[in-house]
């Protein structure tokens, strides 16, 4: 599929570092919220947000859905990929064109023009939910980037070092920015701290995360 920027050569977005191979795009997404909402509104229907617990049977924060060819999942089996939701059986709503299109330049921007993604998970914060430090390691192959959508209210972004334990560094992100991290910053730890409270206009009192994978 071939991908179209978003925005004109000439006025390009403001950009961040947060590594070699860590961009912050601010309000990369804007210009397409309007058909990411409504690609939303489509997923939702489908797949409604849930809670989900960890293997060792701790409710996590942030409530989840998905689509594209695969889904994350987490359950007393582990910490997985699904072609079908593990309940139900049925398999993921597709993911729409346009979060692929999004989520493909704004990987080009950050200098991986070959990303396809094949699964978005949809994190739903409200406030006081929280994502701990982590690394995205269930995936079969680390050499394509992680790209991260924000919607709705604002959160605080961690981004650390290779260990759990390493120094960190805290981002806001608003509604529209973008996060690309891969190369040999892919494994790197982070999270978002817990969310403050506060209403934004079009998604009110709530955060919605689109993080776009290549999982298989």
């Amino acid at each position: 599929m071939t991908t179209l920027s978003l925005f004109d050569d000439a006025q390009p977005p403001a950009v961040e570092a947060l590594g070699r191979h860590a961009l912050l795009l601010r309000s990369y997404a804007l210009p397409a919220v309007e058909r990411v909402l409504a690609g939303l509104d489509g997923v939702l229907a489908a797949e409604p947000f849930r809670t989900v617990h960890t293997p060792g049977g701790l409710p996590m924060s942030v409530q989840l859905s998905g689509c594209g060819d695969c889904v994350w999942v987490s359950d007393k089996r582990g910490y997985r990929y699904e072609a079908r939701h593990p309940d139900t059986g049925r398999p993921w709503p597709p993911m729409p064109d346009a979060w692929r299109t999004l989520a493909q330049d704004a990987a080009r921007q950050a200098g991986f023009p070959d990303f396809r993604p094949d699964t978005c998970l949809i994190n739903r914060y409200t406030p006081g939910s929280r994502l701990s430090l982590h690394q995205d390691k269930d995936e079969r192959d680390f050499s394509t980037p992680i790209v991260s959508v924000s919607l709705g209210l604002p959160a605080r972004f961690v981004f650390g070092g290779f260990t759990r334990s390493d120094p960190v560094q805290r981002w806001p992100l608003f509604h529209g920015d973008v996060v690309v991290w891969g190369g040999p910053d892919r494994l790197r730890f982070h999270g978002v701290l817990p969310l403050h409270d506060g209403h934004h206009p079009l998604l009110g009192r709530q955060r919605i995360n689109l993080t776009f994978r290549r999982a298989n």
